[in-house]
């Protein structure tokens, strides 16, 4: 008989396809890189933090049981050089760049934007929008253009509706949808582009957000649950899969319901 509480394990249906993730040692870019190295991609990850980054890439290779299929770049995204080399190191050990995920963010402000450091905000849209259409742009020219493939850009529900204490951080994510959309209709159909944009999930970089009351915080979303990095994941490799072949422009929310009952996030 069969146990319907076990995981359902990931098809194969990225194998031969080489990928991209920013922003990939820990958090939901992480989680990203595994469940598309378990769909059978090669997967590249990106970080600024040398260590960590290394210790990413020997558990990813670890977990799914083929370090062939990992590379590291380090990095920072915002960095012009950085991008370049990130996508001409994944083309030249994987033979493509079929995927790319732009995951990499920040958000050094909190609080009012009347009182917002200017420079902390140009920051946020440097890293958050300017640098995900620079990946898109090298991914482009490294072969995506004439190959096609699939763009996945990690937006946030504080792109969608306000947030009150992180408002830098949400216009930089609505802008990030926006660029998606134009991106989805400039690019079709060899390339498809779309978004998720998840509430809060059990992240380092959202600790802040749930850290003083998690049970609190989880019982205002109807799963009476926060989001885990697998949650987004899957998300992920669905869209970059044939299985959303007729998928572009869109931008699915990961929220458990949150925006649905109301709440910010």
């Amino acid at each position: 008989m069969t146990d319907v509480t076990a995981p359902v394990p990931p098809p194969a249906d990225l194998v031969g396809r080489a990928a991209l993730v920013t922003g990939a040692s820990r958090g939901i870019g992480y989680g990203i890189a595994a469940e598309l190295l378990a769909r059978g991609a090669s997967v590249t990850i990106t970080g600024r933090k040398v260590p960590e980054l290394d210790a990413a890439v020997a558990a990813l290779g670890e977990e799914a049981g083929a370090p062939e299929r990992v590379l590291g770049v380090a990095g920072n995204a915002g960095d012009a050089a950085h991008r370049t080399e990130a996508v001409r190191a994944t083309v030249e050990r994987f033979g493509n760049i079929a995927i790319l995920v732009n995951n990499a963010g920040i958000n050094p402000q909190y609080g009012p934007l009347v009182d917002a450091d200017l420079d902390a905000v140009r920051k946020i849209f440097d890293v958050n929008v300017v640098a995900a259409l620079g990946f898109v742009q090298e991914a482009y020219r490294a072969g995506m253009g004439s190959a096609g493939g699939s763009v996945v850009n990690v937006a946030s529900v504080g792109g969608i509706r306000s947030t009150g204490v992180i408002g830098a951080y949400g216009a930089s994510k609505a802008a990030l949808i926006r660029l998606t959309e134009e991106l989805a209709g400039q690019l079709g159909p060899r390339i498809r582009v779309n978004a998720v944009a998840p509430a809060v999930v059990k992240t380092r970089f959202a600790e802040a957000l749930y850290a003083h009351d998690e049970q609190g915080v989880a019982n205002g979303y109807p799963m009476r649950r926060l989001g885990v990095p697998a949650d987004v994941a899957a998300a992920v490799g669905f869209l970059v899969s044939d299985a959303a072949s007729w998928i572009t422009g869109d931008t699915i929310r990961i929220d458990g319901g949150s925006l649905a009952a109301g709440r910010h996030g």
